[in-house]
């Protein structure tokens, strides 16, 4: 009986890494090319997230790990995401003017449209293509948010990590996400590439919903 027992717990565990270095393989690969059965590689990736996580740290660097499943995310998640109607944009403070006049409040920052920083791009782009513009100052910021709206559409700006982390975490909301990271890390003075912004949502556009105002 034991040894039965150790047994299917060996094939278990060697099952188990195939499925997260195949899936991590794939996620590699879908950095510079489109992947079959992206969706089902995300849920490994997702399940087995906290032990690859530390296996990361240890061996090598956890922001590869968050990048890889990114960008497989956005492979499995694009077609989805192209049918949402409600859409929101969520983005980080720390792109925003040090000196940024903006109040802030439950559902973060209130841009003003001042001109000092890419916000007042970000503002208008989010209005023509029919999102709800969220500058938040942190992921818990998101619970607030989500309660506002049905959204069916969540697109992300935000560093690996943190675009990875609300992935998982609007995984159960019924909410279809997609990410673009930003150009580097860090509290302020945060950056992303504006272009890839607006060729985002070109591509996404296709069954757009304007708010009421």
């Amino acid at each position: 009986m034991y040894r039965l027992l150790g047994e299917v717990i060996l094939a278990l565990s060697v099952m188990s890494v195939l499925l997260a270095s195949v899936s991590l393989a794939a996620s590699r690969m879908s950095l510079n090319r489109n992947v079959w059965l992206a969706g089902f590689f995300v849920e490994i990736l997702d399940f087995f997230y906290l032990p690859l996580n530390f296996f990361f740290f240890k061996l090598s660097d956890t922001r590869k790990l968050d990048k890889w499943m990114v960008s497989l995310k956005n492979i499995a998640h694009k077609n989805d995401f192209a049918k949402t109607k409600r859409r929101m944009m969520i983005t980080p403070h720390c792109m925003r003017f040090l000196e940024c006049p903006a109040p802030s409040t439950k559902k973060g920052i209130q841009c003003t449209s001042c001109g000092k920083c890419v916000f007042t791009k970000l503002k208008e782009d989010a209005e023509k293509y029919g999102y709800r513009l969220y500058i938040v100052t942190g992921s818990s910021f998101v619970k607030h948010i989500i309660k506002e709206g049905k959204y069916e559409g969540a697109l992300l700006i935000a560093c690996d990590y943190e675009l990875n982390k609300v992935m998982m975490g609007l995984k159960g909301k019924n909410i279809v996400t997609y990410g673009i990271p930003m150009l580097n890390d860090g509290c302020f003075n945060t950056e992303v590439e504006y272009s890839k912004v607006i060729d985002t949502l070109e591509m996404l556009d296709e069954n757009r919903t304007f708010f009421n105002r």
